[in-house]
């Protein structure tokens, strides 16, 4: 989660008590105690203030927070900890998540899965992180800036890419596949979907076939660190597809609103940002 700087210099999060929740859902899901939703929002709060120097100005970047649940003690058994530690870490960032990037350049993985059905793919855990790294790194040695990932069963289903959820874009209709435990339930996410629904868009959670990429519009990621991010290209075995970018696009629309409502400059109708003082 992210702390904005407000142009009157006060500090804004947005949907803290989302995150607070998937703490609570992953934290079951892991067999590790959890703070209650006040402790873990009060936590965020607390490390934002203490931290206010250095959130960035506004509209210059925002302050990184991860709230994180850690186990520890001394086990060597396959067992849950003895003792866990809840901790919240910040840090200023750029805007840029990806490095001046225009537009995303994607490709989609077939040798390596992300996650399984009835796994652990909708829990915001380290297992969900680093099998991504040989595929992310393999990609990115190629030239890309990620990869997207198929279903495990059928591999001809999108899930999201390493660290961020997916959105095609054709005609009126945007479509993303449905969380149900193979991929991370991001907040950005959810909030996109609510602001597509308020811009008129229909919007469909379910099962996307990767053949849907070759006809899209657009296509764009969201997250907490890339925001929403559009997708410039996506090489699918030996089809390179180029999509609508910037100014006019679907894309820049919901990422004018996003971005608005969590600096404070857009209103906020939905009671989605919390002020800190």
């Amino acid at each position: 989660m992210k702390s904005y700087r407000k142009e009157d210099g006060g500090l804004l999060l947005f949907r803290p008590e989302l995150n607070a929740k998937r703490m609570m859902m992953g934290a079951e899901r892991m067999c590790m105690p959890c703070p209650s939703l006040h402790q873990f929002v009060e936590a965020v709060k607390q490390t934002a203030l203490a931290n206010k120097r250095w959130v960035p100005p506004h509209g210059k970047g925002t302050l990184y927070m991860r709230p994180m649940l850690l186990g520890s003690g001394a086990v060597l058994g396959l067992a849950p900890a003895p003792e866990y530690t809840f901790l919240v870490y910040a840090s200023p960032v750029s805007d840029d998540y990806f490095k001046g990037s225009g537009g995303l350049n994607l490709y989609v993985e077939e040798e390596y899965d992300r996650s399984a059905r009835l796994g652990t793919g909708g829990v915001k855990s380290i297992c969900n992180y680093a099998p991504a790294l040989k595929a992310m790194g393999r990609a990115k040695s190629r030239g890309f800036s990620d990869v997207l990932y198929l279903d495990s069963v059928e591999k001809k289903n999108l899930e999201e890419a390493s660290a961020c959820n997916v959105f095609i874009v054709k005609g009126n209709v945007i479509s993303t596949p449905a969380a149900r435990g193979t991929i991370l339930p991001g907040v950005t996410r959810r909030s996109i979907i609510e602001i597509a629904y308020d811009h008129g868009y229909q919007v469909e959670e379910g099962v996307v076939p990767v053949d849907q990429l070759l006809d899209a519009d657009e296509v764009f990621c969201t997250g907490t660190a890339v925001v929403v991010a559009p997708v410039d290209t996506i090489t699918y075995r030996d089809q390179r597809v180029q999509y609508k970018t910037g100014v006019g696009s679907v894309t820049s629309e919901l990422y004018s609103t996003l971005v608005g409502i969590q600096r404070g400059v857009v209103e906020d109708k939905k009671g989605w940002t919390v002020e800190i003082s």
